[in-house]
């Protein structure tokens, strides 16, 4: 089936390994500065992570910190408790928690979301049936997952097509050298830009993530916050 670019789509829809370069294409022939990444640098890796607790406690030890410390904190914690589940989590001492490098804020955060999941007040499985929007309600009635950490969760695990991050910096310092804006441009203005690429914000920011991990002016986390 071919696909189209168009403002009339569904709000859960999804894009996978069979369609993902064809939308790539799809960006670069509207997008003259996306089909310039994707010359230089290849398509971009699609992201994807299970739907897991263990995914989310990823993304949350990712926040405002860098993939790499991220990283380290996750490994301790599997280390620690062979399956990274929430039971295993609730078992685990302040002092346990803080050897696996997880900060006193997200000790609070990472237990919030297991007793959740333990009480089914929130059930991972359920997510993937829901629209969008629905989605990011059930994610942020809970302390310490916001509005960033749900766009990760959406376009990683539930591969949601139309999600563009505006609080990742580096999804927003690639756009604003992709179209050569200054580094003071409003956010309103880089929401107005990322609209253009509807219905594919997210495969649109994978290949901005590509080119800010392909280009040499890293400067920042991928995931900051």
């Amino acid at each position: 089936m071919g696909i189209k670019i168009s403002d009339n789509y569904a709000m859960s829809e999804t894009f996978s390994a069979d369609n993902f370069r064809e939308i790539c294409d799809k960006l670069g022939d509207l997008d003259e500065d996306l089909a310039v990444i994707i010359k230089e640098h290849g398509y971009p890796p699609m992201w994807t992570r299970p739907n897991t607790y263990e995914t989310l406690v990823h993304i949350i030890l990712e926040q405002q910190v860098s993939l790499a410390s991220a990283l380290a904190a996750l490994k301790k914690l599997q280390e620690k408790t062979i399956a990274l589940t929430p039971e295993n989590i609730l078992k685990l001492s302040d002092e346990e928690l803080k050897a696996c490098y997880v900060s006193r804020q997200k000790m609070i955060y990472l237990r919030g979301l297991a007793l959740a999941l333990v009480e089914k007040r929130l059930e991972l499985d359920v997510l993937g049936s829901l629209p969008d929007n629905e989605v990011r309600s059930q994610l942020t009635a809970l302390k310490g997952i916001g509005n960033w950490t749900t766009d990760i969760y959406l376009m990683f695990v539930l591969q949601r097509a139309d999600i563009f991050p505006i609080g990742d910096l580096a999804a927003v310092n690639a756009l604003k050298r992709a179209k050569k804006l200054v580094r003071e441009t409003p956010r309103e203005n880089l929401l107005e830009v990322a609209a253009f690429w509807k219905p594919y914000r997210t495969v649109a920011t994978m290949i901005l993530w590509h080119h800010y991990l392909s280009s040499p002016f890293r400067s920042y986390a991928l995931y900051p916050k």
